[in-house]
């Protein structure tokens, strides 16, 4: 059985933003353009089915605000970036968690987003993923979104 591997991916909101990426066909698209080896060699890392944060970076946008699923592994792109590997929609939080609060969580001392903050890819221990979920109230996948237009249909 494979074993499903956690990741966060950063992104700054004016160059790619989860609006953006719940609007691509299907609320997947490409993730490319990482220039650090270490992130390069993480995406290389990422298998099909893993599960990734997806980030909001900059200086006031901080935050952990849904969650994509690896769905094409790491591939070549001609445009000299290296290479991508494909991610899509699984489910937005339900309230974005800040920066600032996983700092003041104690188990996640060891976490990489914590020691290396300028690493645009990272790797998320298996309780550190749980707890964000957890202070984010859980995520809003696709089903829950059907469920609810058609509750909303049923009323009119």
């Amino acid at each position: 059985m494979k074993h499903r591997r956690y990741w966060l991916l950063k992104t700054e909101p004016k160059e790619w933003s989860w609006e953006d990426q719940m609007a691509s066909p299907e609320g997947t698209a490409q993730w490319d353009g990482v220039k650090n080896r270490q992130a390069q060699n993480n995406l290389r890392s990422m298998k099909k089915g893993d599960l990734c944060f997806f980030y909001h970076s900059g200086p006031s946008d901080r935050r952990v605000v849904g969650t994509v699923e690896v769905v094409k592994e790491w591939y070549d792109v001609n445009d000299g970036g290296g290479g991508a590997v494909d991610v899509r929609v699984v489910g937005r939080l339900r309230r974005a968690v800040e920066l600032k609060e996983m700092k003041g969580e104690e188990g996640f001392r060891g976490f990489v987003l914590l020691k290396q903050p300028r690493l645009s890819v990272v790797p998320v221990p298996g309780d550190v993923w749980e707890r964000v979920i957890e202070m984010g109230g859980g995520y809003v996948g696709e089903d829950e979104e059907e469920e609810e237009v058609d509750e909303d249909v049923k009323d009119v």
